[in-house]
Order: structure tokens, then sequence, then C-alpha cells
């Protein structure tokens, strides 16, 4: 049975349906009522704001709604919105709007199409249809709930609606979780608790529109490209195009290596050919699936079925992209499905559903307790359970205020990361950290660097701590390219860039790669070498992985987890107290996380071939090295040495510390740092002033 809870607050409850919390606006009350038994429903009326739910199979607000007198469908296209998504995101957009609007069309409805403000469109919506409903889909997205925020204060501040209207937040459940702050912070534990994947709800019907409304155009993608574009700068406008250049092919220019052509997509048909053809694969580059939900459960039926061969040409086409986007095994499913999910084109319980059953099919109706039997189906319903676990993990973040500092969620690429950021004004500052740590390493830095007038950024990259960890390949540009999208999109403006260990090397990629980004860079034991009159590599990004590499990650795991407190108290040679049993329980808490041995991968594929002196070039007296001289991973005095003979301009710092100076001396390092950005700051002001002056001459 469906419940809808209205209450003041966004309690969360949940039952194995899914989850609804109301907000009423003009006068308080709470209940909990039977959809099939409540008898005010039929006379009410409904907006239902279509985000990132595109779909009318699985959706709770639209089973909600389909018993009102009335319901409006509506799509708004919001800059802020938009401004998040890659060319690949928008076409299949576009796809999953048209396929959406005529799925509508066939039951008699219609989606509404709008261009500007989510919150102003809302409103004026409301007050034509009168609505009593305004459903809205809970998201754990920092800028996506501050978005909502705004539309819901925009509905209450209101003077025009003199009536009753409740703000429906609602989810879809992948597990029946009773209380979201009760859920373990590790997956192991939760795993124990044995909850089962929730069922999807059958597709809506919604009743037929008899009002005469102004549907709205479904814009061609040129003119989306256009209307996202009006309203930025130059500034903003060649920033954003920085993220259109990949790391490998720029490198590769940047070596006077580029000979090598980038490799060619699957693409050998015109959109217009693979229409006809009835493709999965519909936008431009031709290697995501993309279309409507029916086209996406017709996809993933070939996906699953890979081993079975098909003389379909549709399936088929699936077989062929699958292959070359097995990257490594059970990569291909994200790959190819990872954009669909994050538009909500089908929901992640959905396909996990389709996957077991699929499974029983092929076991005469049981699953097996010792794993499944197609190497498919494990990629499958091991990419959404590990999705659905990032983003309860997001979400009570979202809603708590447990740990150090406040979180903020960003989604990079589809995938959850999490961040943060202490200060109001001042030079920008981002701190990265190295290898199995995150935002958290920097406990005792971030908010002392911001009382000295600094805007700090601390981001967990992509495969640590509470950051999603995707079955991708890792590697020190993807890395790079998640950085300089971060600074792009959630910073926005050039920062001081902080690197410890390997989180040093992806640091000076950035400052080699997109200089305009970096004011200045400093490196705390940074990973990375030197190599003398290095002039040109040939560099290559394959990193197929190896069984090899797999056990390896797997050997390396068991020992860490036995050996963490011993290994990192070697780390912290002069105050070993600092490797103590908040670091270590995070650290083992993040090494249960599902995909953490993918992570672990990557120590055996890093390319680290870019030696240091050549990604800082042209950062003379921009670089300032922290060096812990007790480190236990390098010969301290010997890496300082062969940097001031081949690198020009270097300030170095030697300091009585290990492998991590920030977190053994944080007070010392947080002095150095502020004085370092001072100093900066004043240079670069001169020089600004200086270049101002020159062009007044006349």
């Amino acid at each position: 049975m469906a419940l809808l809870s209205f209450s003041r607050s966004f309690t969360l409850l949940s039952s194995p349906f899914h989850f609804f919390s109301s907000r009423s606006i003009r006068r308080r009350r709470s209940f909990v009522c039977s959809l099939s038994t409540a008898t005010d429903v039929r006379s009410r009326s409904a907006v239902l704001w279509f985000k990132h739910d595109l779909r009318l199979d699985d959706h709770p607000a639209l089973s909600a709604a389909e018993t009102h007198r009335f319901v409006l469908p509506l799509y708004v296209f919001d800059r802020r919105i938009l401004s998040r998504y890659s060319d690949d995101m928008l076409e299949l957009l576009l796809f999953a709007l048209e396929d959406l609007r005529n799925s509508l069309k066939e039951q008699g409805s219609n989606l509404m199409i709008q261009y500007g403000c989510a919150e102003n469109v809302i409103k004026e919506l409301v007050k034509e249809v009168k609505a009593t409903d305004v459903f809205i889909e809970e998201e754990v997205e920092y800028e996506m709930r501050q978005l909502i925020g705004v539309v819901k204060k925009t509905l209450e501040t209101s003077s025009s609606l003199d009536w009753n209207l409740d703000i429906v937040m609602w989810r879809t459940p992948f597990y029946d979780v009773k209380n979201l702050k009760e859920l373990p912070a590790s997956y192991n534990d939760f795993k124990k608790q044995k909850l089962l994947p929730t069922s999807p709800l059958l597709p809506a019907t919604l009743p037929v529109v008899e009002t005469e409304l102004d549907w709205g155009p479904l814009p061609t993608f040129s003119d989306l490209k256009e209307f996202i574009k009006e309203k930025l700068g130059k500034p903003e406008e060649s920033w954003n195009l920085m993220k259109e250049m990949p790391a490998e092919v720029l490198l590769k220019e940047n070596l006077s290596k580029s000979s090598e052509t980038i490799p060619k997509s699957l693409n050998d048909k015109s959109i217009e050919q693979r229409r006809r053809d009835k493709s999965v694969f519909v936008t431009r580059k031709g290697d995501i699936v993309g279309g409507g939900t029916n086209t996406l459960l017709n996809a993933l039926a070939a996906y699953l079925r890979y081993l079975e061969g098909t003389a379909r040409d549709d399936w088929q086409e699936v077989h062929e992209r699958l292959r070359n986007a097995e990257t490594r095994e059970g990569a291909s499913f994200t790959s190819l499905f990872g954009p669909a999910l994050c538009l909500g084109i089908i929901s992640r319980r959905r396909v996990h559903y389709e996957a077991i059953k699929y499974e029983k099919e092929r076991n005469a109706g049981f699953l097996s307790p010792f794993g499944y039997s197609a190497a498919s189906v494990a990629a499958a319903a091991d990419a959404v359970c590990s999705m659905e676990w990032f983003w309860l993990l997001a979400l009570k973040s979202q809603v708590s205020n447990e740990g150090l500092y406040s979180i903020r969620i960003w989604r990079w690429r589809g995938h959850l990361i999490q961040y943060t950021v202490v200060g109001l004004e001042g030079p920008a500052i981002l701190l990265v950290h190295g290898f199995g740590a995150f935002l958290e390493h920097y406990r005792d830095n971030i908010n002392a660097i911001a009382e000295h007038g600094n805007h700090v950024w601390g981001i967990t990259l992509l495969g640590f701590g509470q950051s999603e960890k995707p079955n991708i390949v890792y590697t020190e540009l993807l890395w790079a390219e998640m950085l300089r999208d971060f600074i792009i999109e959630v910073v926005g403006e050039p920062v001081h860039l902080v690197g410890n260990s390997i989180g040093g090397y992806f640091v000076s990629i950035v400052a080699s790669l997109w200089p305009s980004l970096v004011k200045s860079v400093i490196l705390m034991n940074t990973a990375g070498n030197v190599i003398p009159e290095f002039s040109s590599h040939r560099f290559t990004s394959e990193r197929q992985t190896s069984a090899a590499a797999r056990l390896g990650a797997q050997l390396l795991l068991f020992y860490l987890r036995l050996n963490i407190r011993n290994t990192l108290k070697n780390f912290y040679p002069t105050k070993t107290n600092r490797a103590d049993d908040w670091l270590i329980n995070e650290m083992l808490r993040a090494s249960y996380d599902p995909g953490v041995t993918v992570v672990l991968e990557s120590i055996f594929s890093f390319d680290l071939s870019i030696p240091l002196n050549y990604l800082l070039e042209g950062y003379e007296e921009k670089v300032l090295i922290l060096q812990g001289m007790k480190d236990p991973l390098l010969d301290s005095k010997a890496k300082l040495a062969i940097l001031k003979e081949h690198c020009t301009g270097l300030a170095i710092r030697e300091l009585d510390a290990g492998h991590c100076p920030h977190d053994e001396q944080p007070q010392k390092v947080n002095s150095i740092v502020c004085e370092w950005v001072v100093a900066v700051e004043r240079k670069l002001t001169a020089n600004s002033y200086s270049r101002k002056n020159k062009k007044m001459t006349p």
C-alpha cells in the first residue's frame, strides 16, 4: 500500500514502495493517508516537476498523482541545471523528453516545456492551473538542493496564492531504509542488515488533460546550446571550452607527439540513419544508450543476454558497444547506461529487478549464493547497488550534521563527489588529498587557513572516502580532469592548488595543462619524478587492467586492513598519536565500500612518466615545496636536491615530519601556506597593476 505523508518538516519515511514528505504552505497539518482510500485526492490538482526522473515507469510521484483531478507534467529548461551537462547529456536529455512527451500524449496528457528560472515558471503555472500540490523529487547535489530551496521559498512567500498548496518531496527508495540517520557508515555493516531491494512500480496513467494550455516546443540541440550560452560571459565560455578537450589529447599536443589520432568512435552512421534503424545509440558520438524508457529496457535486455548471442541488429549493436566499453570487467554497464540512469530515464531498482529476473530465468527460478551466472548480470546488479549505497551516504550527509565539516555533494560525470568549503571571501585555495585519504585528512587545516582570510575548498576525489567508486579505469589524467572541472563548475575562479603525495602529482598536471585556472602550486611530499633534459615522451593512455592487477589489489587491500594502524604510524614519525582511531576507522570504513578494489588496481597502472620539472615549467616563483624530511616512502634529501637542480624558481621548506606534514604538523603547515598565499597574491596584484599601467601609457 502506497503511503503519502504530509508534514511541516521533511521527515524521512519510506515504505517498500516509495517515500513522500510534503509541506503545506498555507496551513499546518500532519497526517498519513492511504492513496486508495483518500476521498479528497480526486478534487486536487498538481504540478509535477520533472528533473532527473524522465520516465513514467517506476515513478512514485506519478503513481501518487494519477488519482488527482488534474496533473500538469512540467520540464523547465533552466540554465542552472543545464550548464552542468555535457553535450552528450544534452542530446540524451532531448531524446528522453521527446519520448516522455509522446508517452504522455498516448494517455491524453502532455509534457509542458518552459524556459527560465524554475521558481518563477512553477509559481506562474501553480497560479494558472490552481494547483494544490507540487511534486518535487529529492536531490543530493548541493546546487540542486539549493535550487529546490529557492523554488519552495518562492512558493511559500507568494502573496498571489490564496489557497492551500502542498510541496510534496519524493524519492524512489532502492531499499526499505526506515531511518536514514541510522544508516551504518560501513557498507559491510549495511550488508549485514540484509535489506532486499524494493519492487518497481508499474507505469502510471495520468488523467486526460481537458484544459487548453500552451505546451511549448522542444528545442533543437543547437537552439539549446545557444540558450545555455546566452547569459555566459566570455571568461565563463572560455573556461567551459576547456572541459571539452581531454587531458590526454592536450598533453600529447603539448609534448609535440600529436601524430597519434584520437581513438575513432564507433559512430559510423548519422543520427538520422541510426534513428531509422531504431538504434539505441542516438547521440552524435553513438557510444551511450539513449532514447526513452522502453528503448533503455530493450538495450538492457540485450546487455544482460550478451552470452546468448542474437540475430537482432539492434541487440548486436549493443553487444558491439559492450565489447568496446569493457575496459575492465563489468565497466561497460556504467559506460553505456550511466548517463541514462543519471537522467532517470530508467530507475536503478528497475535495472536491478530486470537483472535478477533474467538471472532466475537462467537458473530455473533460483539465485545462487555463490554469485551470478552471467558477467553482464553481475555488472548491472552490482553497479546499481553501488550507486544506491553512495546515494544513501550522500543524502545522509545532507540531512545530518555529523562529521568534521559541512559536506556538499557535486555530481561529476554522473558520479557523486563530496566536498566542503569554508570562508566567504579571499583567495581561493583547493586542498587535494593523497591516495587512500579524503577531504577530512585536512581536518586541522581547512578552518585554520580560512580564518586567515582565505576561501578554502576541500574535495574527496572520485574513488576515495565517501565519494562514489564506480567501476571504471582510474588514471592520473582522470583525476586531473576532475580537479579541472571542479575549479570551473564549483569554485568558479583561479585557485592556489595544494596537493599531498599523489594528490601533488594531480595538482601538477592541472597546473601544466590549464594554467589559467591556477595561481600557485603547493606540493607536500609529492609523488612524481624529475627527469633531466626531458623534452618529449610518447605518452599512452592504454590502461587495460589485468588479472594480475586485480589479484594484487585484493592482496593489497587484505594487507592494509590488517596493518593499517602500523602503516599509518610510520607515516607520522614525530607524532604517532595523530594516526588516531578516528583516522584509522575512516580509512577502514572506506576499504569496505563497493568498488574499492577497482580503485586499488590503479596503483599498478599509474603512469608518472611526465616529470615534475616538465609539469612545473612556467611557474617560477609560484611553486612551494613542503617536504617532511622523515618520509618513510622516499629519500627526502635526494628528492629535494634533484628538484633544486632541475626546477627553477622553487621555494622549499623542510619540515620535521613524515609523509603527511599537513596532518602531522598542522600549525606549521597552516602558517607557511597562509604566508605563501599572501606573498603570491601581492605579486599577482603588482603584476596586474603594472600591465594595466602599460596599456594606459600612450
